[in-house]
């Protein structure tokens, strides 16, 4: 683990793996991700929207609606997602080299009062593979509990530039966002947090 990293329950959390100008570069990639692949609201089987946008970028993206959670090739709108920003690929890369190349990463926008509880990411076919995610924009307090949904969480501030990898035993922790400190980042003029999460999905 770099300087600074911290363990949450065996999730890695690696703070400041962005610097300033690169946060400003990969927001850059991102803009143009959203340009190809416009964010939107995913809704619940029960059909309750989310709080959070998204879309997606890579072989895959993540759609949610009254048919299920599930990974699909196309957006929404019926376009194919656009590729993972070579400076993505190139991060995960230098992070996880023995790891196989991702299929998916997936764009979370958290705007004012948006959050995500508790869940496991477990729709990929292979657990072997680690899941990166990367931290843009305003402070989010991310939650992480054990593998068994009533095991007691942790919680840690991320802010922009931090990077947490869900690995091994954790590849399956639950984990959520319980809030962000909206406006906490100069990133984003006009507020909100970014999360990219890489992902192997096959």
């Amino acid at each position: 683990m770099n300087e600074g990293a911290v363990a949450l329950l065996g999730v890695r959390v690696l703070p400041k793996v962005l610097d300033p100008a690169a946060q400003q570069a990969l927001l850059d990639d991102i803009r143009s991700v959203c340009r190809a692949a416009p964010l939107f609201h995913p809704t619940t089987r029960r059909g309750q929207r989310m709080s959070v946008r998204l879309t997606a970028a890579g072989d895959f993206g993540w759609v949610s609606d009254r048919r299920g959670y599930r990974y699909e090739r196309q957006h929404p709108d019926g376009q194919p997602w656009p590729p993972i920003p070579q400076r993505l690929l190139g991060l995960w890369t230098d992070l996880l080299p023995e790891a196989r190349a991702p299929e998916c990463c997936l764009v979370n926008f958290y705007g004012e009062g948006a959050r995500m509880g508790l869940h496991q990411d477990r729709d990929e076919a292979d657990f072997g593979q680690p899941v990166l995610s990367l931290s843009l924009g305003d402070d989010g307090l991310f939650r992480v509990g054990g593998t068994e949904r009533g095991d007691k969480p942790r919680s840690v501030w991320l802010r922009s530039g931090d990077a947490a990898i869900l690995s091994g035993p954790a590849r399956l922790a639950f984990h959520g966002v319980d809030r962000i400190r909206f406006g906490s980042s100069r990133l984003l003029p006009q507020g909100g947090r970014l999360n990219l999460t890489l992902r192997v999905v096959t």
